[in-house]
């Protein structure tokens, strides 16, 4: 079955000379994948690309870009990676490489690889994370809903049972600083603290394995943890911040979590 032709958008026009329909243009001899990405790049950023669109079949884009199918796939995988386009499978309009419209895995897994490999100091990452922290709470608490505080209320409730493991009360911890997080509303603040606690998620683990009696520090974790709450219904602002940054940083030092902590 022969396939469908490119839309007029992307279709090439006469003989390929220097470049092709639209300005595709065929690429160079080394690390063409590169440089078939910073065609498609440039396209989303200037808007002729946007969330929801199809980019041309594998073959005519191959075809307009002067590259080889086998290149072009290559290029597609890293940009699947970076969640910047869904491959589906399949012909037919809902086939192809689509650019998606939520953010995906891409940044965090870059992130947690780029901790890992010692890229940022531990200090970097605290003060980061109390940085965006103090922030969310703070915004929070102008901007959260009794819907957003008893989803957090109800998150905690479950960190209270007596049976909970280690590894689970981590999980639940994470969620509550992250949903602090989406109670502001900022989407971009919630993708950035989730993907950081997920990116330093094996670090807490660990600093929980090495605490001597875990459960009597998740005891100090969950009275800081209602009093953020608290703070945070009660539209507090300021002390909401001072809360959890005194939060995080009280369990960095427990933990010994590494980092540059503040006197006192």
């Amino acid at each position: 079955m022969r396939e469908h032709s490119a839309p007029a958008l992307f279709r090439p026009r006469g003989i390929h000379t220097v470049t092709t329909a639209e300005g595709w243009e065929p690429v160079q001899r080394l690390r063409t994948y590169e440089q078939v990405m910073s065609q498609i790049e440039e396209r989303i950023l200037d808007g002729r690309l946007k969330a929801g669109d199809h980019l041309p079949s594998e073959r005519d884009l191959a075809i307009m870009l002067g590259v080889s199918r086998p290149s072009l796939r290559e290029s597609l995988r890293v940009l699947e990676a970076l969640g910047v386009v869904d491959i589906r499978r399949g012909g037919g309009a809902d086939g192809g490489a689509v650019l998606v419209g939520t953010p995906g895995p891409g940044f965090v897994n870059l992130l947690k690889l780029q901790l890992a490999l010692g890229h940022f100091s531990a200090t970097d990452v605290l003060d980061t994370r109390v940085a965006l922290e103090t922030w969310s709470c703070s915004e929070a608490a102008y901007r959260s809903t009794d819907s957003d505080h008893e989803e957090l209320a109800a998150i905690l409730d479950q960190m209270d049972s007596p049976s909970i493991e280690a590894k689970d009360f981590n999980r639940l911890d994470t969620a509550f600083h992250v949903r602090i997080a989406e109670s502001t509303g900022n989407a971009l603040t919630a993708h950035l603290m989730g993907s950081l606690r997920i990116a330093i998620n094996r670090q807490m683990i660990e600093a929980y394995d090495g605490l001597e009696d875990w459960r009597k520090t998740a005891e100090i974790v969950r009275r800081e943890h209602r009093e953020i709450l608290e703070a945070v219904t009660k539209k507090d602002a300021i002390q909401a911040a001072r809360l959890v940054s005194d939060h995080i940083h009280d369990f960095y030092k427990i933990g010994n979590v590494g980092g540059t902590y503040p006197p006192g």
